[in-house]
């Protein structure tokens, strides 16, 4: 079966739609059209060790091109073709022109090694508080201790409930406009992801009380700026298809945007081969390219080689959570936030002086969960790194 039009994929997945799709719309012949054109995407979620977040990879005084120029020089070893690589709307708003310069370098580096990246605007994940300046320090042995939602919970919610001021719609309307339209011929990206894995909420009770959020389920919540997303992208029309994060998403209503306004598909799934290809023949159904824009932890049998030759056997991208260890932290397990059988803030443990001021100095677990390389370049295991290389360069 092929569904083809957002009435039929609504209809037929019996979904909300509170939101009907916004013009402009692929065809899925001319996304295929584009999609065949390309070789077998492969990459990873892209920010540098150095950075423990969005902010950090971006802002004019944290910015690492050396640092960046190696990472792509490991990256073209291994054969990599693209990268999926995260922007906020602070960074933006604080210096636009200046952010466009630093993109700009980035591409011409990724250009200089083989890469067409693709950049994502809005993310729901992990800490609802971003803050410009100095990042914090890492935790230590703690799953993504810094990385941060774009936009703030605050400006989400409000925007979610119709209360957001004019200065924020503004700024998220002029942050993704302004910046489809400075790219929006440029061979050097890929395509755009609008938001990714939105609905995944406000954190705990104790990241809620830190700011004086509502903690609550947020989920569909995100769905008013989902779809204004959708709205602001197809006004620019850029050259590049567009897609936000469907499967991977919480909340039927955010899923249903997605997948009835995608261009191409983007889906997530950290679990084994046999489970991605369950998914992936759902996805068929859509009769549009997809990216596997998040895969790999190790502890679920989310694998190199369990599911890398999967997604290249259906020609599907495949792009792994992180490369290059640092300080994100996230070799460590999900499970990694709790402590003495609790879930623990990163604010918390650092308040007790729990940090790590060098990248070398973070320790390492048996078992990595995602990343692929340490912070000197060498592998966390020769046998996966043959395995990727096998696979993009065979």
């Amino acid at each position: 079966m092929s569904l083809k039009s957002p009435l039929e994929v609504s209809q037929h997945l019996n979904l909300p739609q509170p939101y009907e799709a916004v013009a402009g719309q692929w065809t899925p012949e001319r996304a295929k059209a584009w999609y065949d054109r390309l070789p077998w995407l492969a990459g990873t979620n892209y920010y540098p060790a150095t950075a423990i977040n969005q902010l950090e990879m971006w802002q004019r005084d944290m910015w690492d091109p050396a640092r960046i120029k190696l990472e792509m020089q490991w990256s073209q070893e291994l054969g990599f073709n693209t990268h999926r690589v995260y922007l906020h709307d602070l960074v933006w708003e604080a210096d636009a022109d200046g952010l466009y310069a630093r993109m700009d370098e980035f591409l011409d580096i990724c250009a200089a090694h083989g890469v067409r990246p693709f950049f994502v605007f809005f993310d729901d994940c992990h800490s609802p508080f971003p803050k410009l300046g100095e990042q914090p320090l890492p935790v230590p042995a703690y799953h993504n201790s810094g990385w941060v939602t774009s936009p703030a919970r605050a400006d989400a919610l409000a925007f979610a409930a119709g209360q957001a001021s004019e200065a924020v719609v503004n700024r998220l309307k002029g942050y993704v406009q302004q910046t489809l339209q400075r790219f929006a011929h440029d061979d050097r990206v890929l395509m755009w992801e609008l938001y990714n894995e939105p609905g995944r909420g406000a954190g705990t009770v104790e990241d809620a009380n830190a700011g004086n959020l509502e903690a609550h389920d947020f989920a569909d919540a995100s769905a008013p700026l989902v779809h204004e997303s959708w709205v602001w992208a197809r006004e620019v029309n850029p050259s590049q298809p567009i897609c936000s994060n469907s499967e991977g998403c919480v909340g039927d209503i955010n899923w249903s945007i997605s997948v009835i306004n995608s261009d191409v598909h983007s889906i997530h799934h950290y679990g084994n081969r046999d489970k991605v290809s369950e998914l992936l023949d759902q996805f068929e159904q859509f009769d549009r390219p997809l990216f596997m824009t998040e895969y790999l932890a190790r502890k679920t049998n989310s694998t190199f080689e369990e599911v890398m030759p999967l997604l290249k056997e259906r020609r599907v991208a495949a792009i792994n959570w992180g490369f290059v260890a640092g300080k994100s932290g996230t070799i460590w397990p999900w499970n990694s936030r709790e402590r003495d059988g609790a879930y623990r803030t990163a604010t918390s443990l650092r308040a007790k002086g729990d940090v790590v001021e060098k990248v070398e100095d973070l320790p390492e677990p048996d078992l990595w969960f995602h990343d692929i390389l340490r912070y000197d370049g060498t592998p966390y295991r020769e046998e996966e790194t043959a395995c990727i290389r096998s696979l993009t360069k065979g």
